[in-house]
């Protein structure tokens, strides 16, 4: 019995990784309009019923995929804001991967958005997005906490502006082919401008 269950498991951590795969060489290709779930189940190798199995929509597809490199390009963010000598810098390295993710695929990213916020909160792959974005506001509140003009106190309401900031900014880019380092410049001051002045190097 053991290694029945055993089995069954492994295969359907292999289907899952088969359709993670799929979807994200897809979604990468094409817009998320443009890919349809018989593509995306025949790439894979399964049927759509099992396809279904895993992901009720495309949405929800796109979810399951971005939701693995969301979470990759957070922690580059975190990993870069260690070395950065000053909260403003330290803030930019995690939004800088945040949104460099996110706009790989600019409509695609705005549909992740759209389903992280207006989605099913009950739906597993919905809550893990939702949770990637509380992890990313608590990563950037720790950066500004170290910041002896800011203080833990107030670090935790800042990081909610700029969590809200960088979101909008990502969400409504005016074209489709806004660079990230376009968005990036929209963000920059207006997370300047919340910070204490001057905003003083983070400590250790």
């Amino acid at each position: 019995m053991t290694g029945s269950v055993g089995r069954r498991e492994r295969n359907k951590q292999d289907k899952l990784g088969r359709i993670v795969a799929a979807a994200g060489e897809l979604f990468a290709e094409r817009s998320i309009d443009e890919v349809t779930t018989q593509e995306i189940a025949e790439r894979a190798d399964i049927g759509t019923g099992t396809l279904f199995l895993y992901a009720r929509n495309k949405g929800e597809l796109l979810l399951l995929v971005q939701n693995a490199t969301y979470a990759a390009a957070l922690d580059r963010g975190r990993a870069a804001a260690e070395g950065a000598p000053d909260a403003l810098t330290a803030v930019m390295a995690i939004v800088a991967e945040v949104v460099a993710c996110n706009r790989s695929r600019p409509s695609n990213g705005r549909t992740y958005l759209r389903e992280m916020v207006f989605g099913d909160p009950d739906e597993p792959h919905h809550r893990e997005a939702r949770a990637l974005a509380g992890r990313t506001e608590q990563a950037i509140a720790d950066v500004l906490a170290d910041d002896p003009a800011i203080g833990p106190d107030t670090a935790g309401v800042l990081a909610h502006v700029v969590s809200a900031v960088m979101l909008l900014a990502m969400a409504s880019a005016p074209a489709v082919d806004s660079s990230v380092s376009d968005v990036l410049d929209d963000i920059r001051p207006q997370i300047r401008a919340l910070l204490p002045h001057p905003s003083r190097k983070v400590t250790a």
